[in-house]
């Protein structure tokens, strides 16, 4: 969908203070997708957030640099405008450090979420050197910026999906570093059913299923993918006992080493495992632990 009613550009840029107050989700915006990278900039390790996001005035892009004590370094925004182009650029002062940020959507394709597909890319300059290079159009990139693709390859460690349906919930994912890209898919059923039922599929293939789903509304389970063991956790607690407009909160978790899938049992009934997500969503970047996609699935009965 390329048409779409929002642009990108120099006059839709705002950039927030150091302070970087965080995304507020409201029922008109649950189509939003957060994307974090390790790098390293400013001669130490960072991470930086893309956040795509789509509300009723089109598509929104975010970019925040943070240090791994989650001390918020820049940040800057890029809000619909009917007026600006949808490319630009914007030079920042961190710390006496110049980081340039520069963006080309203009011919980027969207599909149902926030997230552009191809036809785009987004770079993150520091005192000349490329550090962060995503989109398909590198080559565009590289000649705009005047620098060269990255010394070494920033670590995709996590992204936070948030999307809004009624029965199923569909998100991609890409568990190791040039691996396939995989179709997650959640589906649940909690209106009129006395039982209800949770189902993950990947690549339409079911590798979970929750029976009884009042009594094992958290757990966790671990699968194989592309022969790697993916931890899948789940809480579906304010589907079935929150208000009427609730999420529900899925993580999958790709582990660095294959051990952990046989130190620990497989369980047929995933149940069995008492799990607080609570503690296990807030931090999906533990070290020792490979890409984590978190899934908050929103309701709309």
């Amino acid at each position: 969908m390329r048409d779409f009613p929002s642009c990108f550009g120099e006059n839709g840029v705002q950039v927030a203070d150091v302070s970087c107050s965080g995304v507020s989700l409201s029922k008109t915006s649950q189509n939003l997708v957060n994307c974090i990278y390790q790098c390293k900039l400013l001669g130490k390790l960072c991470l930086i957030t893309i956040t795509w996001s789509k509300n009723l005035m089109g598509h929104c892009l975010g970019v925040e640099i943070d240090d791994l004590s989650h001390h918020c370094l820049c940040r800057v925004d890029v809000k619909p405008s009917l007026f600006s182009k949808r490319k630009g650029s914007k030079c920042l002062d961190v710390n006496s450090t110049k980081i340039d940020m520069y963006w080309d959507l203009s011919m980027a394709k969207f599909g149902s979420g926030p997230e552009p597909l191809d036809g785009f890319y987004l770079a993150v300059v520091c005192n000349g050197e490329m550090v962060l290079l995503i989109g398909d159009l590198k080559k565009e990139a590289i000649k705009k910026t005047n620098t060269i693709p990255p010394l070494s390859n920033p670590m995709f460690i996590s992204k936070r999906v948030h999307i809004l349906g009624k029965r199923v919930f569909v998100a991609k994912a890409q568990f190791c570093e040039n691996g396939q890209i995989h179709d997650l898919t959640v589906e649940c059923d909690t209106v009129g059913s006395d039982d209800p039922c949770l189902v993950v599929r990947v690549d339409g293939k079911t590798v979970i299923q929750v029976k009884h789903l009042r009594w094992k509304f958290r757990g966790n389970y671990t699968i194989l993918v592309d022969g790697l063991p993916v931890e899948v956790f789940w809480d579906v607690h304010n589907w079935l006992f929150g208000t009427t407009f609730g999420n529900a909160v899925f993580m999958f978790q790709s582990c660095l080493s294959a051990e952990k899938l046989w130190s620990s049992e497989t369980f047929s009934d995933p149940s069995v495992l008492p799990w607080p997500c609570s503690h296990s969503f807030r931090d999906s970047k533990s070290p020792g632990l490979g890409f984590s996609l978190v899934l908050h699935a929103w309701k709309n009965e």
